[in-house]
């Protein structure tokens, strides 16, 4: 980035909510996520301010001039109900993530819609490299749970199979290894069990205190939901762990799968 790039950049920052830029960047963004405008009105989105696109487009390098323009409100919500540390930790902007987190950000002021924090959607996106930087703050709510399904971050990652922001979770000592979600009442452990995620299992189980026998709403332990997804690795892996004696019967019925 030039002088003269980082002059016209700042330019279209300082305005970037009154901006028709704005307005066309969000429009395609929602458009590819099958989505309408997040915004109403004909003035467009007013409140998606520069700090806001320099943190959606991870411009990190413009980050200190661009806090020097004005006194802008680092937690403001946009019309997105986002926050600019939400949209570098949703877009995976790690720099832009640090940068924000050095100038007395909130890190875990959760977005409008379902609450969700930035360090939930860092780790649904499976961004390790922004789940490390935010972890590495001490005061960083590991087990808030957005309102959706009521899933916390470990669930999530769990389900999702993102074996390296699973284990950096668990590193985490607040880190609650047992939290059921709202929705099925599944606990990190469960969701890895029905998606078939071997490594993922193994990893929690690797934690003396994870429960095997915390049924979900539909009275399904960790073994029986594996038997009945037919993830026979899976299954395996919490015999060898004395889960046995915790599986109840789907439909009547508990076989090894082939």
């Amino acid at each position: 980035m030039n002088k003269n790039t980082k002059m016209l950049a700042l330019k279209l920052l300082d305005r970037f909510d009154k901006h028709i830029s704005t307005q066309l960047l969000l429009l395609h963004y929602n458009r590819d996520r099958n989505g309408g405008p997040s915004f109403c009105g004909v003035r467009g989105p007013t409140r998606f301010t520069g700090l806001h696109g320099a943190a959606f487009l991870g411009i990190a390098r413009i980050f200190s001039t661009l806090l020097e323009i004005r006194e802008w409100d680092v937690n403001a919500y946009d019309c997105m109900g986002m926050t600019a540390l939400t949209w570098a930790a949703r877009r995976g902007h790690g720099d832009f993530v640090t940068m924000l987190l050095q100038a007395d950000v909130n890190p875990h002021q959760a977005d409008t819609e379902y609450c969700r924090t930035p360090l939930w959607w860092a780790v649904e996106k499976g961004y390790e490299g922004v789940v490390r930087i935010l972890l590495e703050r001490e005061d960083v709510n590991t087990n808030q749970a957005y309102t959706g399904y009521g899933a916390a971050p470990l669930s999530w990652a769990a389900a999702s199979g993102h074996e390296g922001v699973v284990k950096m979770l668990l590193e985490r000592e607040d880190v609650n290894p047992n939290q059921t979600d709202t929705g099925y009442g599944r606990t990190p452990l469960s969701w890895a069990d029905v998606e078939g995620h071997e490594r993922v299992v193994e990893l929690l189980l690797e934690r003396n205190d994870v429960h095997t026998a915390t049924p979900d709403y539909g009275c399904q332990t960790s073994l029986s939901l594996a038997l009945c997804n037919k993830h026979a690795g899976v299954v395996r892996i919490l015999e060898r762990n004395d889960a046995n004696s915790d599986a109840v019967s789907c439909g009547g019925q508990i076989s090894l799968p082939p």
